[in-house]
């Protein structure tokens, strides 16, 4: 049959939007959002003779032969409890929609659907198991827009898992299995982390189960803003342990096998840098998801910035502020309606204290805030024009994203 121009061209716009179509439907393959971008494969390898330190007493040995090193040992104890998290989610069809143009309707028929309005897509992630009657760990973005999921143990059983709860604020998802017996984790602490303590990661990037990589804890209590996701409320570990596309929700482990962190965001304009949620945090989060289903965060409804001589004249020429210190925390905007509003404070505060504890960074000030309960009363202390005021403001819950 042959087609005349019009028709030929209705193909050809067809075609293009379901290679647009196919594009979208193999990002998503990943299950993440635009804020939880993933890096491409990154291979890390260790000569068989490679000189590592044993964790258990610092002394140097050579891993080749019989001898185990510390990451074989870790991962051996670990390996079992971390799981392959298959999702299934139904998403509108842009094709479907593109077709309800009144053109492309006349040259399909009036009462013609030749394309689903909904199209199945997959991911893959990751997640690991806290309890023995199959309580498990995992990203928010890894299970996001469904209520089961598939999951595959390291001994090959596959189980329907339940979402029991989902945190977007902070990432963090829960997920139940009907099982025991199951092997756990050990929970570490990441409190005192120092860049250059060895890091291990586990996952199954691109569905390549109980992968492991190796790296070190490159610094700590990098911002959401920093890590490039600033409606986030964590501070995160960076580490160069490589974490590719699967990986999220897996676990980052010290030198002692004990998880101190989530794998999580990842930076796509940067390789050899990878991001994980504090255990200490996503531990808090799950609790909560576990008993209440929901979290709520404590909320001020401000913007902060940390002080510089340079950022000074930024923020001063921006917000037609008069800021005279060079260091500390500015307060650069206050929501309409919110807490901080009805408390007092006014663009241009500089924050001395908290609940007075002194503060240097905005990230000290998210960590203390955080660390409270909605409702709570918080002393805030600023500098305002020179005068130290201290204001207390009821913290209210973080709204929510509809």
């Amino acid at each position: 049959m042959k087609l005349s121009l019009k028709q030929l061209g209705v193909y050809v716009f067809l075609l293009m939007i379901g290679g647009g179509a196919g594009l979208f439907g193999s990002r998503y393959l990943l299950p993440q959002n635009r804020s939880f971008q993933q890096l491409r494969n990154i291979t890390m390898a260790s000569p068989p003779e490679s000189v590592v330190p044993n964790a258990s007493n610092g002394v140097i040995g050579a891993t080749g032969g019989d001898n185990v090193n510390f990451i074989a040992t870790a991962v051996q104890k670990v390996g079992p409890a971390v799981v392959r998290i298959n999702a299934t989610r139904k998403v509108a069809n842009p094709i479907s929609d593109a077709l309800k143009n009144p053109l492309l309707r006349r040259f399909f028929g009036e009462d013609e659907q030749p394309i689903p309005q909904e199209r199945i897509e997959r991911g893959t992630g990751s997640g690991f198991i806290l309890s023995e009657d199959g309580e498990l760990l995992t990203n928010a973005h890894v299970v996001a827009d469904t209520d089961t999921v598939q999951v595959t143990l390291k001994d090959g059983r596959s189980l329907e898992g339940k979402v029991v709860g989902v945190d977007t604020v902070t990432d963090v998802a829960v997920v139940k299995i009907k099982a025991n017996d199951l092997p756990t984790v050990k929970l570490g602490n990441s409190q005192n982390l120092i860049p250059g303590e060895w890091a291990i990661a586990i996952g199954n990037p691109l569905g390549l189960d109980n992968t492991v990589t190796i790296g070190i804890i490159s610094a700590t209590d990098r911002t959401s803003t920093q890590v490039g996701v600033p409606d986030k409320r964590v501070s995160f570990i960076q580490t160069d342990a490589a974490i590719n596309p699967g990986n999220s929700g897996g676990p980052l482990l010290n030198a002692q096998g004990e998880v101190i962190g989530i794998n999580t965001a990842i930076r796509a304009d940067a390789q050899g840098l990878g991001f994980a949620i504090p255990i200490e945090t996503a531990a808090r989060v799950a609790n909560e998801l576990f008993t209440k289903g929901h979290v709520e965060h404590p909320f001020l409804g401000i913007e902060m910035a940390d002080l510089s001589p340079i950022r000074k004249q930024q923020i001063n020429q921006e917000n037609q502020l008069n800021i005279q210190q060079e260091a500390g925390i500015v307060i650069q905007g206050v929501s309409d309606d919110s807490p901080a509003k009805r408390g007092g404070l006014l663009p241009g505060d500089v924050i001395q204290k908290v609940n007075g504890k002194p503060v240097k960074t905005s990230a000290q000030v998210q960590k203390l805030v955080e660390s409270s309960h909605v409702g709570d009363i918080i002393a805030i202390e600023v500098n305002r024009s020179g005068k130290i005021q201290t204001f207390k403001v009821q913290s209210g819950a973080y709204p929510e994203r509809k």
